[in-house]
């Protein structure tokens, strides 16, 4: 199986920062495209920024240039550096990851359980 444990969330002031990490672990052969997404109470999950393992980004426009995803391909492991924050960017925040288990099976997508994030004066 494959596992992916985010870390980082908590609680900042409007203006601070914060850094999110996600390893995934277990039985992987490759791993595309990582991800981090975040779902705040009553709405629907919705996507912050992807990371392909070339290491091209895509971002929600409501978080370019405050945010900045990045990638240790050795370590498996995805993080989202976090500035400028504002109180609509609280929620709970997941990461995901297209994996390949093995070179004869297709690709899936895993989802860590979510770390929140506040953002609160």
């Amino acid at each position: 199986q494959v596992q992916l444990v985010e870390s980082g969330g908590g609680l900042v002031q409007p203006g601070g920062s914060l850094r999110l990490s996600c390893a995934a672990s277990g039985m992987i052969f490759s791993i595309n495209a990582m991800g981090w997404y975040r779902q705040a109470p009553g709405k629907q999950r919705e996507l912050v920024a992807t990371i392909t393992s070339g290491g091209v980004t895509n971002y929600a426009d409501s978080v370019k240039g405050r945010f900045t995803i990045s990638r240790d391909n050795a370590k498996n492991m995805v993080y989202l550096q976090m500035n400028s924050l504002k109180p609509e960017d609280t929620a709970v925040y997941y990461c995901n990851a297209e994996v390949r288990r093995d070179p004869r099976l297709p690709l899936r997508t895993y989802w860590g359980q979510g770390t929140q994030v506040t953002v609160s004066s």
